[in-house]
């Protein structure tokens, strides 16, 4: 019989959705759930432009549409990055809040086989390299906007963002609730709902509605706290495994997307069409056990390809850092580890991705 982990891993590896056991609804329902306090000390790497990085975090609301998962109007959160000014006097901003981190600490085995379990790590610790409250530099900026994969939250995208914004972009990472393993909204914490293996009706509701979540951020970007330093002539979709899909797809139906990115997320849900003329990005992984249906799903598309060869899925987020120093510390298996960001060099893949993601979109946005 298939273990649940091994099942878990199968879907998880398509970008689908989170799948959480029911013992890990039941342990981080409790109001200390998974609670960490120890392990390692983890950080994320710095990024590798000349500007200091402000953030600030948004609340969307959308009341002409229905939450597909929960009922009632449908909620995002947002996490805007752009280079500041001055960050003198600031703190650095965690990359997770602590009620954040206590739920992704029980879910994190589930939503990725290998991981340690609660306890091991303190997530809460982690720090990214953004400082709340941070003047922006002042001009206009292109804006890149980013869709995680299924069953993370925006904040797994954090390394690639800050690069982008310390060299003078903007970035809005995007949570999409439901799918997400957990998202912290103004009215409480949300745990993804999913609990068992996708199917396709369900998937699909997932990516329909990541496409919707898109376009209500792009029609918002004029009303957001740093709108005067956003140039809506020159905006970039990106994203990974099902975020991935989500961006092209709306792209295709959005002619104010100027070019967009999909690392490594399927295309076959929808036809592409044949005369999709913005700047595309495909890059993929050498480790990926999907890797011949995405292949598949890019057929015949225009665009530029990139193999990441010693990597595998989750290299292209936050994971690639982090999971090779949790393997360092004996807390995840060499196995594992392949499993989730492949064998290469983290510092080797981080700036590979880093390179050919922001030039793309330097070349394409400038």
């Amino acid at each position: 019989m298939t273990s649940r982990r091994a099942l878990l891993k199968g879907t998880l590896c398509g970008g689908a959705a989170a799948l959480l056991p029911t013992a890990a609804f039941a342990a981080a329902s409790g109001a200390s759930a998974a609670a960490s306090g120890g392990g390692p000390a983890l950080w994320l790497p710095a990024p590798s432009g000349s500007h200091p990085v402000g953030v600030r975090t948004v609340h969307l609301v959308d009341p002409a549409r229905t939450d597909p998962w929960v009922g009632g109007v449908r909620q995002l959160m947002l996490t805007v990055l752009y280079p500041a000014r001055s960050v003198a006097g600031l703190c650095r901003a965690p990359q997770l809040t602590r009620g954040e981190a206590a739920v992704f600490a029980a879910y994190a085995p589930y939503v990725r086989p290998g991981l340690p379990g609660p306890g091991a790590v303190d997530w809460g610790a982690v720090l990214t390299h953004g400082y709340p409250g941070a003047p922006p530099l002042r001009g206009r900026r292109p804006v890149l906007v980013y869709s995680p994969g299924g069953g993370d939250s925006r904040t797994l995208g954090t390394t690639l963002a800050e690069d982008w914004a310390s060299h003078g972009g903007v970035v809005v990472l995007v949570d999409h609730p439901g799918d997400a393993s957990q998202v912290e909204l103004p009215t409480g914490m949300r745990k993804t709902v999913l609990t068992g293996p996708p199917d396709p009706a369900t998937f699909r509701t997932m990516v329909d509605t990541r496409i919707a979540d898109l376009r209500l951020v792009l029609d918002r970007l004029g009303t957001l706290p740093l709108a005067p330093v956003m140039d809506a002539r020159r905006i970039g979709l990106y994203g990974h495994s099902a975020g991935g899909t989500a961006a092209v797809y709306t792209a295709c139906r959005d002619g104010r997307v100027g070019a967009v990115a999909n690392l490594e997320g399927y295309l076959d849900l929808y036809p592409v069409p044949r005369g999709f003329d913005r700047p595309l990005l495909l890059a993929r992984t050498g480790g990926f056990e999907g890797a011949a249906r995405v292949e598949s799903s890019w057929a015949g598309l225009p665009g530029r390809r990139v193999l990441l060869a010693d990597a595998n899925h989750w290299a292209f987020t936050d994971y690639g850092s982090l999971v090779a120093r949790l393997h360092s510390a004996g807390l995840v298996t060499a196995s594992a580890r392949a499993a989730l960001i492949g064998t290469g060099d983290p510092v080797v893949t981080l700036a590979g991705v880093r390179t050919r993601v922001g030039g793309f979109f330097a070349r394409h946005l400038s």
